[in-house]
């Protein structure tokens, strides 16, 4: 049985005019806090909700939502902790070891909930799904996945592939995902299917959870705007969506077919010798999300007509399955559905030479700013937060060195992953008591 949300909005709406609501009822009477585990999917709106939650800390934490951690990239390190993923030695950031332990200590700790929240979440096994539900126990732990209509989804995914150093042209690319891998039946052992099949997503994590604590947001249609979909979030967390100021939080850009195809041809000519994480430093944060994506983006690459098809058919059986999986649904399943297209779709291949050489200048010019600024960095003042924990969080933030030094200590002795825990447990109750 889908379990509506539109109901419980509903019945909310209405209580919050009530003295006494059913949400403080169960607020008072629930042991343990709830933790709410928001696993992605990646390209569905993750990046809008985590700087929603992250730049609006204190609103939620005056309503009893906390993050664990201090920074998002804590929830990344934390994904790949639990996730088993190696990491090479030459990367300067440091271990993320034990990452996952601290979180989950953390978020344990909660006065009423928290939430973990990172997309790469949606690519655990059911190994690792049932040590991240073991490790959050006793509280109540609540899985949340959101979901958005495969039409606008792979053009967005192929982007974030290229991103993530992929070459392969558009439309090879989608003859990979579409035509071989999605008619396999281990789908999930390559990328786009172990973090897009929703419905296997769903019931590795049904596995340890009760399925009422299983929740799916659909990702609203563009036209819709944002705010509706952290309204469903909170909706689940049981906060006023109205309390943060979502002016604070930024959509994850899109590139334009000139950027997104100069950047593919720029993987294909990088030599192997150039570690991952360098890429992810360099290419993917400076070139493709502060020069790329700041360019006018023109004509969006959208789903060939020949694939729309295909897209419609899969998106009917999941939207069909999803009714009756069980799980809670919030939003509308109508919004799986793809909408007409509506432009002719155009191919990054063929872009103008002109063009390309263009993006081209502009990103060596950019590469050469960012470099000099690397070997010569100009000493910016930090903010100072008050009280011992505070400048001690701020004095960490300061220095990579530092940071690093504590996640390498971090890894390899639990007294000192003890201390994190206590020193967040100190923040938060001084971040509460400014909110209130």
């Amino acid at each position: 049985m889908v379990h509506a949300v539109s109901d419980r909005a509903a019945a909310r709406s209405e209580l919050q005019t009530t003295p006494t609501t059913t949400a403080d009822h169960s607020r008072q009477v629930r042991q343990h806090p709830q933790v709410f585990l928001h696993v992605g999917e990646p390209k569905t709106g993750t990046t809008f909700l985590q700087q929603v939650m992250w730049r609006n800390r204190g609103e939620l934490a005056s309503q009893g939502v906390v993050l664990p951690g201090h920074h998002p990239q804590d929830h990344f390190r934390a994904s790949q902790d639990l996730r088993g993923i190696q990491k090479l030695p030459s990367d300067p950031a440091g271990s993320w070891t034990g990452e996952w332990e601290i979180l989950a200590s953390q978020a344990r700790q909660a006065p009423r909930a928290s939430v973990i929240s990172h997309e790469l979440f949606a690519a655990a096994d059911e190994e690792q799904a049932e040590r991240a539900v073991r490790s959050l126990q006793p509280a109540e732990v609540h899985v949340v996945v959101t979901a958005r209509d495969i039409a606008t989804l792979l053009p967005a995914e192929w982007q974030e592939t290229v991103k993530h150093r992929n070459s392969l042209g558009w439309e090879d690319w989608l003859r990979d995902v579409i035509d071989h891998e999605s008619v396999s039946p281990d789908r999930r052992q390559w990328w786009f299917w172990r973090v897009h099949d929703t419905l296997a997503i769903l019931d590795i994590w049904a596995k340890f959870v009760p399925r009422e604590h299983v929740h799916l947001i659909t990702m609203p249609h563009e036209n819709a705007g944002s705010g509706l979909l952290w309204e469903r979030l909170a909706s689940l967390l049981e906060v006023d969506p109205g309390s943060v100021d979502l002016s604070r939080a930024r959509a994850n850009s899109s590139l334009g077919l000139t950027e997104v195809e100069f950047l593919r041809r720029l993987n294909a000519q990088l030599p192997a010798e150039i570690p991952d994480w360098y890429y992810m430093w360099n290419v993917k944060e400076t070139l493709a999300h502060q020069v790329l994506a700041a360019r006018p983006t023109g004509q969006r690459l959208i789903l060939p007509a020949s694939r729309r098809a295909w897209a419609a058919e899969h998106a009917a059986g999941l939207a069909d399955a999803l009714r009756g999986s069980g799980v809670g649904i919030a939003g509308n399943l109508d919004e799986l559905i793809p909408a007409p297209a509506d432009a002719e779709a155009v191919s990054p291949a063929d872009e103008p030479a002109e063009d390309l050489l263009e993006a081209a200048v502009e990103a060596a010019a950019a590469l050469v700013l960012h470099q000099y600024r690397k070997e010569y960095p100009a000493v910016k003042p930090q903010p100072r937060t008050g009280g011992l924990a505070g400048r001690l969080e701020s004095t960490v933030a300061a220095s990579p060195r530092l940071k690093r030094t504590v996640r390498e200590l971090s890894s390899r002795h639990s007294s000192v992953r003890q201390m994190r825990v206590f020193a967040w447990r100190a923040m938060e109750r001084s971040r509460t008591r400014k909110s209130s």
